[in-house]
């Protein structure tokens, strides 16, 4: 287990559907909606049932059964509006916004919602959203280059270090200038600024997370799958002389059903009717991101078209089966250095409140055995 406090509890997060066509390119019936209403109601139940976190997705343009799709910012505002605890991840594209401009929209909505706002600043992988919209469209390292310096520009503005004078930044992406943001974000105790995420899975994307991220987000993956990009990305935390290392988020899909073999069933149904053309040209896209990197380890580069039903690699981590099971899984990958899980579901209304009343009591139960087992690592 990685240097953390094992008795701090497993947090939770799920995928807004804020974009049409479910969390799984399938045409297997999904109770789901992408519109406002439905989504307002669904934030509520998280919040009530054992979430922490909930992560507005970003798309510019229909791809791959996303054919409509809710602006994530102004999404998230909304949803923040409308819940009391619950902190709401919006997803941002380096490149289609600017650093400042995203520093000041972050600041009014944390004052908005009492300090509940987080960013996701996501390097981008669909080509045809940047050339679509007349932006050049970078090699694979640039981009994570450029979320570097974004992540490094949004820092400097909330926490300038020479207040007196403002925020300064010059690199080769972005340049500030003694810019003075008032109002600054809330000063909410153990947070020194609204949180930053970051995700990928390619030797750039983890250089980042250790260096300058809050918080590093992987694509589904199995234990050591998911242990080897912990390890790397804390090397790279010690390397750059951070005193507070990232934490780690890890998708998964979760399918809890009262019995194992109901669960596979679900999941061999999915895939069994996935929808073929639109998984082969979402794999097409997205594969070319991870063989262009030098080692070839990007995201997805691994993926097969199973995997790919679930967009973000969900199945893989295997969050399939009996709230038991799910339960015992969830606590590896604690045991490996999650703090946090992020989730999709099928039926996401039903299954959140199933996941707060059936599933959630028994990863509590066990996260208080891991303590007395393995006490923290300090």
């Amino acid at each position: 287990m990685p240097e953390t406090l094992a008795h701090e509890p497993l947090k939770f997060a799920y995928w807004v559907p804020n974009v049409s066509g479910g969390l799984v390119t399938s045409t297997i019936e999904q109770r789901t909606d992408w519109g406002y209403d439905y989504n307002k109601e669904l934030a509520r139940t998280a919040e009530n049932n054992g979430f922490d976190y909930a992560l507005s997705q970003v798309r510019y343009m229909a791809s791959y059964g996303a054919d409509h799709q809710h602006e994530s910012t102004s999404f998230s505002l909304a949803l923040l509006l409308a819940t009391e605890r619950l902190k709401v991840i919006a997803a941002v594209h380096p490149g289609l916004w600017q650093p400042a401009v995203l520093a000041k929209w972050v600041a009014t909505a944390d004052h908005l919602s009492q300090g509940r706002i987080a960013v996701n600043v996501v390097s981008g992988w669909l080509k045809a959203e940047f050339t679509a919209l007349g932006e050049p469209w970078l090699e694979h390292d640039e981009r994570y280059r450029r979320s570097a310096e974004f992540i490094q520009v949004l820092r400097e503005i909330w926490t300038p270090e020479n207040p007196e004078v403002g925020a300064n930044f010059n690199g080769d992406f972005y340049r500030i200038h003694d810019y003075d943001l008032k109002p600054k974000p809330v000063d909410v105790p153990g947070r020194a600024h609204p949180e930053i995420f970051q995700g990928g899975n390619s030797s750039a994307a983890r250089a980042n997370g250790g260096r300058v991220s809050d918080w590093y987000f992987s694509n589904g993956k199995d234990y050591d799958g998911f242990s080897e990009q912990v390890t790397e990305v804390l090397q790279h935390a010690r390397d750059a002389g951070r005193a507070t290392p990232p934490r780690f988020g890890l998708n998964g899909f979760m399918i809890a059903r009262d019995t194992e073999k109901e669960a596979r069933e679900t999941l061999r149904e999915i895939i069994a009717k996935a929808n073929k053309p639109a998984v082969e040209g979402f794999r097409d896209a997205v594969q070319q991101a991870g063989a262009s990197t030098g080692n070839k380890q990007g995201m997805w580069a691994d993926s097969s078209f199973e995997d790919l039903v679930q967009y973000n690699d969900g199945f893989r981590t295997r969050l399939i089966g009996t709230p038991e099971q799910i339960a015992d899984r969830a606590i590896e990958y604690k045991r490996r250095g999650a703090d946090l899980l992020l989730l999709g579901y099928l039926h996401f209304q039903e299954e959140v409140e199933h996941f707060g009343k059936a599933v959630l009591p028994i990863i509590r139960e066990k996260e208080a055995e891991l303590s007395e087992r393995e006490p923290a690592l300090v």
